[in-house]
């Protein structure tokens, strides 16, 4: 399985050493991603949380099978939403339930 990350902070780099874990994940990128990130993932520093668009075509062409949100300006800002309208599993809140917490 491909994953995708997005974020660049500490938990998403947790979050992709847990990954790595998974005998189920075979390559893991995080968007933008850290230094600590990159020794174990394929980071995209040029496309930043907000960038909705950029972060689709980016999955769409990693063949991404699970994208991973979990900064909270894209959750609040409904990234969640616009990959699962294109067509990609997700894990994190929708922009209703985000903007609750």
């Amino acid at each position: 399985m491909k994953v995708l990350i997005i974020g660049g902070g500490g938990r998403e780099h947790a979050i992709a050493v847990s990954m790595k874990k998974s005998r189920r994940v075979d390559k893991i990128y995080c968007v933008p991603g850290n230094a600590g990130i990159a020794q174990i993932a394929e980071c995209e520093p040029s496309i930043g949380v907000m960038e909705f668009d950029r972060i689709i075509s980016y999955a769409r062409e990693k063949q991404v099978d699970l994208v991973f949100v979990a900064p909270d300006d894209p959750l609040v800002g409904g990234l969640v939403d616009e990959l699962q309208k294109a067509g990609f599993r997700v894990f994190g809140p929708d922009k209703k339930a985000a903007i609750l917490e």
